[in-house]
């Protein structure tokens, strides 16, 4: 894999993961492209916004979010096909894989949660 082609698989991963988070919170999983423009600097990816819309639409395509323009920027609602990428249930081409620590970290919030 190139590294170009490793770069965006991970960017990619980093949206959808921000998403999963917000569903972790108990809030919608919807954010706009700027706060993923900020995640992605965190993880050391600082691409123009265009790029960011790329792995956006890309992600779209692959039924994992649901894109919609909102001005100047794009805002991405978490579809369930994004979500079981994230818990590591049905992976998609082209996405960085989430580490199986992270998936069992989360499902152990959950059932903390739910015996709350």
């Amino acid at each position: 894999m190139s590294l170009t082609a490793r770069m965006e698989a991970d960017a990619r991963l980093v949206i959808l993961k921000t998403l999963a988070a917000r569903r972790d919170e108990g809030v919608a999983p919807v954010l706009n492209s700027t706060v993923f423009e900020e995640e992605l600097k965190r993880f050391g990816i600082r691409m123009p916004r265009e790029w960011v819309f790329a792995q956006l639409d890309y992600l779209a395509m692959m039924g994992a979010v649901i894109v919609e323009p909102q001005g100047s920027v794009r805002v991405a609602t978490l579809t369930e096909r994004g979500l079981n990428h994230v818990d590591h249930t049905r992976l998609i081409e082209g996405v960085g894989r989430p580490s199986l620590a992270s998936v069992g970290a989360r499902l152990i919030a959950e059932s903390m949660r739910g015996s709350e």
